[in-house]
């Protein structure tokens, strides 16, 4: 049995969950999500979302795990959201926002203009002395990373001096320079 399929998902106050023909609809104070499920059961008791599998084959016991965490980051995402912070480390490497437009300068001929979707809140902050830190806010956690991956592959850290886009408290591997 799949050890986080099993376990029971916990629905907070203002969250209402509806399950009808294969479909999830979850909604909250900061949105709504929906999500296809198949191969599963999903059942709403009370304050509780239970997944069960039909039976032992292996991709029903796959899946099992997986809609499960994935009802679990919606309920959180409609309830609390997500947050990825992302650090631009290099000299004059610069990001400004004009709505939801981000204005990224990474050492290219010619700055990145990004236009983020409207689901995710967008937020800049340059401090003198500090790297600068494009904070990105929703309650959809797969558009979000999809959205903080795309900012990334513009330039990512590099492993000599660790220039580029990282994500805060992203630890990178290192290689030694030339050696002497």
């Amino acid at each position: 049995m799949s050890r986080i399929g099993k376990s029971p998902i916990v629905i907070p106050a203002g969250v209402t969950v509806e399950v009808k023909d294969g479909i999830i609809t979850v909604k909250g104070k900061k949105g709504q999500l929906v999500q296809e499920f198949s191969d599963v059961a999903v059942k709403v008791e009370g304050d509780q979302v239970l997944v069960e599998r039909s039976s032992d084959h292996k991709d029903h016991r796959a899946k099992h795990g997986l809609f499960r965490s994935l009802i679990n980051n919606m309920i959180v995402g409609v309830s609390e959201g997500f947050t990825k912070e992302l650090e631009l480390v290099g000299v004059g490497y610069r990001a400004s926002n004009q709505g939801q437009k981000l204005d990224l300068a990474l050492g290219y001929s010619h700055n990145i203009v990004l236009e983020i979707a409207p689901e995710v809140s967008l937020e800049t902050i340059s401090e003198k002395g500090k790297n600068p830190i494009v904070k990105l806010t929703s309650f959809d956690k797969q558009l979000l990373g999809q959205v903080a991956a795309k900012i990334r592959g513009f330039r990512k850290p590099e492993p000599y001096k660790g220039k580029g886009v990282k994500f805060v408290g992203e630890v990178l591997r290192r290689k030694a320079g030339k050696s002497a």
